[in-house]
């Protein structure tokens, strides 16, 4: 029996032309691809819903500023066209509707490529218990009446509104996991830290040295007075050997909503006055502070130290002083780190600085601590002359190049006289 030859599988042009059209393939494939990307930071939609009208509102809807944690360092999500992820909250108890909508999905048609499961990371964060349809959603917010601020009111404010034209009244409590139904409203509220604090992780609540802080607007709905959360704080206790505690800031969120408003500094305010009450408090620090926190801490310290005698005008011309960390220490529980800071602003505050000698004299004092650093790092290439090698040796000071150190010197205290400025312009407002 005579066999067939073989067939070889041609296709004009050679493998030159396989190549191409496996290229435009690829490239035509990546481009219908993309249009399946989505950013989860503009695909999700927040929102503190008061009254019903809320939900078609616009204005009302918020986006995270990250998303890292759940979606990737890339923030995105494969599979969908216009894709929205409603993660909505009744405004007090924070109720929450959860829904996924968008306007296509991939399909098999793309090489079986699959879509993100977008649902099963949301469902990681939020608590069981949430709503899927409006009608349940809008249901639980007919109860939002019943809703009151949990544990002891510590502190109470207004703001001006200039759109509503009067003042608005806020309050701040305390509370802690004893209190009845406190443990399922935080487990709602913590999920607003994954959207908005770069590094945050939920705590363990079940531990008892948590301190819970919480900020609440009061508005009128239909004749009743109902309670909207604005933000919160927590403070963890850390025992001091023999008898004391540190408290040290762990988490604080404002709400974007009611950001800009100044309930950042009347939350941190009132969480250390509580604190500043009690005589086995050694003093309060913060848990890696942002840049923004560091700011806000210190408006607060140099507002509460301003008017302690070791801060007078003629005291702070004489330089940083033990009575200065003495003082604010004992009277208001401010490290001494803390309290260098404040002396460097309010020292900024009575420094004439259009005069030569003063202000001369106020670059040397600060560049003094800020060449700290530098100053252990020639100390460290001391050391290495006495036991490294010359090519190491060489390396080494490659690295320490003096003319730069001085450039960046010059740059932080430029950079530390415009944000000092920044809080003394506010102090003036205040």
């Amino acid at each position: 029996m005579r066999r067939r030859p073989l067939r070889r599988f041609q296709l004009s042009g050679g493998f030159g032309a396989v190549e191409k059209f496996l290229v435009e393939y690829k490239s035509a494939m990546e481009k219908k691809l993309a249009e399946y990307k989505c950013n989860t930071n503009e695909a999700i939609q927040l929102k503190l819903v008061r009254f019903a009208e809320d939900l078609d509102n616009d204005s009302t809807t918020f986006n995270p500023e990250y998303s890292h944690q759940i979606f990737g360092d890339d923030e995105t999500v494969f599979g969908y066209k216009g894709l929205k992820i409603i993660l909505y909250y009744n405004a007090g108890n924070l109720s929450t509707l959860f829904r996924i909508e968008y306007a296509s999905k991939v399909s098999e048609n793309f090489d079986c490529v699959e879509a993100d499961d977008v649902e099963s990371k949301i469902r990681e964060i939020i608590p069981p218990g949430f709503c899927t349809n409006t009608d349940d959603f809008i249901s639980l917010l007919e109860k939002e009446v019943n809703f009151k601020p949990f544990g002891t009111l510590l502190h109470t404010y207004s703001v001006h509104n200039k759109e509503a034209g009067e003042n608005i009244t806020y309050e701040i409590y305390k509370a802690d996991m004893t209190c009845t139904g406190f443990r399922e409203y935080h487990e709602r509220l913590q999920t607003f830290l994954m959207w908005f604090i770069e590094t945050a992780s939920f705590i363990d609540v079940d531990d008892e040295r948590w301190n819970y802080f919480l900020v609440f607007e009061k508005y009128n709905k239909d004749g009743a007075t109902l309670f909207a959360t604005v933000g919160y704080m927590t403070v963890y206790n850390y025992y001091v050997y023999p008898d004391k505690t540190r408290p040290r800031v762990s988490q604080m969120l404002i709400l974007p909503p009611f950001q800009g408003e100044g309930h950042g500094a009347q939350l941190f305010e009132t969480v250390h006055r509580y604190y500043i009450s009690s005589p086995v408090v050694l003093d309060i620090t913060a848990e890696d502070p942002s840049e923004n926190y560091v700011k806000l801490r210190d408006f607060v310290l140099v507002k509460l130290c301003q008017d302690l005698p070791c801060f007078s005008p003629d005291k702070l011309m004489q330089g940083f002083s033990q009575d200065m960390v003495t003082e604010a220490q004992q009277k208001l529980k401010i490290n001494k780190q803390h309290a260098r800071r404040v002396y460097e602003i309010l020292r900024l505050r009575v420094t004439d600085m259009g005069d030569a000698e003063q202000s001369r004299g106020y670059r040397l004092d600060i560049k003094r601590r800020l060449i700290g650093p530098y100053k252990k790092k020639q100390r460290d290439l001391a050391k290495m002359r006495r036991c490294l090698r010359p090519e190491e040796l060489t390396n080494q000071m490659n690295q320490i190049d003096i003319s730069m150190q001085h450039e960046q010197l010059e740059e932080s205290f430029q950079q530390l006289v415009s944000d000092y400025r920044r809080i003394i312009e506010r102090l003036a407002q205040a």
